[in-house]
C-alpha cells in the first residue's frame, strides 16, 4: 500500500516517527512535507495529501498538525476526501469500517507516539464494511 504523509511544524516530529514505522513495515511512503519544525501553514500539507489521494498517487493518507483539528478540516474541504481525526484505536477502526476514511488525522501535540503508531496500524489494516455505510457515504458526497 502506498501512503502519503503530511504535517505542519506542530506535527513534524510525529510524522517522522510514523514515516520510519511505516517504512519498517514495508509500506511505500510519499512524504509531502513539511521537512522541519519551521512554522508553515497546515492547509498546504492537507492539500498535498488530499490531492495525492484524489489523483490516485496513493491509496491513503496520514496528516498531523498540533491538534489534528485544523489539518483535518482543511483536508475535508476536498470532495472525495474523508479525513478523520482520531484519538484512540477504536475511532481509527470504526472510521475505516463505517466511514471509509481515506485520511487519518492526528494531533502531534496531543497524541503519544505509541498510541499514534497503534492508530496508524489499525487504520491501515481495517477494511470498509460497505453495505448501509456506503449509503451514508453516498449521501455525504451529495452535500
Amino acid at each position: 500500500m502506498k501512503i502519503a504523509l503530511g504535517a505542519d511544524h506542530g506535527g513534524y516530529q510525529l510524522k517522522e516517527i510514523i514515516k520510519k514505522h511505516l517504512e519498517s513495515k514495508g509500506y511505500d511512503v510519499v512524504d509531502k512535507g513539511t521537512y522541519s519544525t519551521d512554522s508553515v501553514d497546515y492547509p498546504d500539507y492537507a492539500k498535498a495529501v488530499a490531492t495525492a489521494i484524489l489523483e490516485n498517487e496513493v491509496e491513503r493518507g496520514i496528516l498531523v498538525c498540533g491538534t489534528g483539528i485544523g489539518i483535518s478540516i482543511a483536508a475535508n474541504r476536498f470532495k472525495g476526501i474523508r479525513a478523520a481525526l482520531c484519538n484512540n484505536t477504536t475511532m481509527a477502526k470504526l472510521t475505516r469500517e463505517h466511514n471509509n476514511a481515506n485520511i487519518l488525522a492526528l494531533g502531534g501535540r496531543m497524541t503519544g507516539d505509541v498510541l499514534a503508531l497503534e492508530m496508524v496500524d489499525v487504520f491501515l489494516n481495517t477494511e470498509f464494511q460497505g453495505g448501509r455505510h456506503q449509503t451514508r457515504i453516498d449521501k455525504i458526497d451529495t452535500l
